[in-house]
C-alpha cells in the first residue's frame, strides 16, 4: 500500500506517519511506502519498515500535482495548508494555498483515469461554521464562514463531495477540532494560544493569554486527531452518503475551565505561568468561531475523542514530555 501524505513535515502528518511506521500496516493492509510532500523537507520515523520517500514541493503550482499522483498512491491525505492566521492576514496566499492547492490536487487525480479511485482524506476545520450558533452545533447546520480560512475549507468539503459523487475519488472530509495541546513552537495560527497556555507553562515558560477566560472551544488532542485520520482512511464509505465531511468529536470547555484542568494536573505553580495580555484581533477572530458540537453523525461511524480536558493535558505529558513536567 502508497501513502501520500500532503503536509507531511506538518505537526500531525508527522504523527500519522509515525503511527504507520509503528504499526506497519493500515486497514489490514501492509504499508510499502509513504511518500511525505511538504514545502519543506519531512523526515523519516526511526525504524522505517516501509519506503519513505520526502518530496520537497509547492502544491499550488500548476503541474506539481500531476507529479505527485503519476505513481498512483493508494491512499492520500490532504494535511497541506496555511492555518487560519496566515490566512486571514494574507488574502491572496490563503486562496493560493488552501484552495488553488486543493483544486490542483483533485484534478490531477481525475485526469489519471482508467479506474484510479484512491481513498483521499481531506482535513477541513470547524471554522467552516459561522456565528450566530446554537448552543451545540449538530450535523445539519449551515456552513456560514466569517474567515477567509474558514471559507477556503468550506468550498473544499464542497468539491471533495462533487468529486466523490463523479466517482473521481473515495473521499472523507474530516472537520478537526482545535488540535491541542500542540507540541513544538507557537505558531501563526489564530488558535495557537489554546495550546500555548498549556504547552509554555509546563515547561517552566511564560504564556500569554489574548482572550477572555470565557471563551469556550472545541478541543482534540493530536493522538485523537491521528485516529481521526487512520479510522477516515480505513472506514466503510458506503455509510457517509452524499454528504462526505464530518464534523469530528471533541471536549467544549472554555479558557478558565482549561486553566482548572491544568491546576488539577500541574499545580499551581504552573499555572501562574500564564499572563494575560488581551488583543482585540484575537478576540475578534476567536468570537466568530464555533464552541460546542453534537457530532452523532462521526460518533455513529466511529469517530472518538477525549472526554475531559485534563485527559487531553495527560495524553500531552506522556506523549511529548515523556511523563514530566516543570513544576
Amino acid at each position: 500500500m502508497h501513502i501520500l501524505v500532503l503536509g507531511g513535515a506538518g505537526m500531525v502528518g508527522r504523527k500519522f506517519i509515525e503511527r504507520l511506521a509503528r504499526d506497519g500496516e493500515l486497514g489490514g493492509k501492509t504499508v510499502s511506502k509513504v511518500t511525505a510532500q511538504d514545502v519543506v523537507a519531512a523526515h523519516a520515523p526511526a525504524a522505517t519498515p516501509f519506503i519513505f520517500d520526502a518530496v520537497v514541493s509547492d502544491m499550488s503550482i500548476e503541474g506539481e500535482a500531476e507529479v505527485l499522483i503519476a505513481s498512483r498512491p493508494d491512499l492520500i491525505v490532504h494535511l497541506a495548508a496555511i492555518v487560519s492566521g496566515e490566512a486571514e492576514a494574507d488574502f491572496d496566499k490563503g486562496y493560493r494555498i488552501n484552495l488553488d492547492g486543493t483544486r490542483h490536487l483533485f484534478e490531477a487525480i481525475r485526469k489519471v483515469g482508467g479506474g484510479y479511485k484512491p481513498r483521499v482524506v481531506f482535513t477541513s476545520s470547524i471554522a467552516v461554521f459561522g456565528a450566530p450558533f446554537h448552543d451545540k452545533i449538530e450535523d445539519e447546520f449551515f456552513t456560514t464562514p466569517l474567515t477567509s480560512y474558514g471559507t477556503q475549507k468550506a468550498i473544499g468539503e464542497l468539491l471533495l463531495a462533487d468529486y466523490s459523487r463523479r466517482g473521481f475519488f473515495d473521499g472523507v472530509g474530516i472537520r478537526l477540532p482545535t488540535v491541542c495541546v500542540r507540541p513544538g513552537t507557537p505558531n501563526k495560527a489564530a488558535s495557537g494560544f489554546f495550546s500555548n497556555i498549556i504547552r509554555e507553562p509546563l515547561n517552566g515558560i511564560d504564556a500569554v493569554l489574548p482572550v477572555s477566560d470565557q471563551v469556550r472551544h472545541w478541543h482534540a488532542s493530536p493522538r485523537s486527531a491521528v485516529g481521526f485520520l487512520v479510522h477516515a482512511a480505513t472506514m466503510d464509505t458506503g455509510a457517509i452518503g452524499p454528504r462526505r465531511t464530518l464534523t469530528m468529536p471533541g471536549y467544549s470547555c472554555t479558557v478558565a475551565e482549561q486553566i482548572e484542568a491544568l491546576r488539577k494536573v500541574a499545580g499551581e505553580g504552573v499555572v501562574a505561568r500564564i499572563k494575560r495580555v488581551p488583543d482585540p484581533v484575537i478576540d475578534g477572530i476567536v468570537a466568530g468561531w464555533p464552541r460546542n458540537f453534537n457530532p452523532q453523525r462521526a460518533l455513529q461511524l466511529g469517530f472518538k475523542a477525549e472526554s475531559s480536558f485534563e485527559e487531553i493535558i495527560r495524553v500531552h505529558i506522556e506523549d511529548e514530555l515523556h511523563g514530566t513536567f516543570v513544576k
